[in-house]
C-alpha cells in the first residue's frame, strides 16, 4: 500500500466568532475572495445537530481558506499551552516591496503589525485577525543553493533535535541577519 498523492491543500478551516465580520474583514484587509458558504443545523460527517455557517475565502494561487461559526458552541478559545506565537497562517507576498506595502495598508486599517522579520530565506510580518489568529505575511528572499542547503540538512538536524531538544547549530545562519 503506497501513501496517497496529493495535489494540494483543498482548504484549511478554522473557527470564527462571527462569519459576516471574519469575510468582511479578509476582504478589506487581504483582499480575498469571499467564494462559498454552507450553512447546516446538522453535522453531515457526524449526524449531531450543532447548527454552523461555513465560509470559505480564495488566497489565490488555488489556496482556500475557511472558517466556522459555531453558534451554539460554548465561546471559542486557544491552547493555553501554546504561546501565541506558535499557532498562526502564513501567507506568501511576492517580494520584500509587496512586505512593506501589506504592512503600511495593514497598519492603515488600525491593527498592530510587528516586523518585516528577518528568517535567512525570506522576511515576515505578524498581525492578528479579529478572532484572535495569529496571521503571518511571507516574502522569500532565499538563494537556491540556501533552500538546497536547507532540505539537505533536515533530516540531519531533526535526528539532532529527536536526541537533545536544542537547536541545532547547522543552519544557524538564518537567524544571523547581514549587516546593510
Amino acid at each position: 500500500m503506497t501513501a496517497p498523492r496529493l495535489k494540494r491543500i483543498h482548504h484549511v478551516a478554522y473557527r470564527c466568532r462571527d462569519a459576516r465580520e471574519t469575510v468582511e474583514w479578509y476582504r478589506r484587509v487581504l483582499g480575498m475572495d469571499f467564494t462559498t458558504a454552507f450553512a447546516e443545523d446538522k453535522v453531515p460527517s457526524t449526524g449531531e445537530e450543532d447548527p454552523y455557517m461555513h465560509v470559505f475565502l480564495d488566497c489565490g494561487g488555488g489556496n482556500v481558506l475557511a472558517f466556522f461559526e459555531l453558534p451554539q458552541q460554548p465561546e471559542m478559545g486557544r491552547d493555553p499551552n501554546t504561546p501565541a506565537w506558535v499557532q498562526h497562517i502564513a501567507f506568501e507576498v511576492e517580494d520584500l516591496d509587496a512586505l512593506v506595502a501589506a504592512k503600511a495598508h495593514i497598519e492603515g486599517q488600525g491593527i498592530d503589525v510587528l516586523g518585516p522579520t528577518y528568517h535567512g530565506i525570506f522576511k515576515s510580518i505578524y498581525f492578528f485577525d479579529p478572532n484572535g489568529h495569529r496571521l503571518e505575511l511571507a516574502c522569500n528572499i532565499g538563494k537556491p543553493a540556501q533552500y538546497a542547503e536547507l532540505r539537505a540538512l533536515a533530516p540531519v538536524m531533526l535526528e539532532e533535535w529527536a536526541l537533545t531538544k536544542r537547536a541545532p547549530r547547522q543552519a544557524a545562519w538564518l537567524h544571523e541577519e547581514p549587516p546593510g
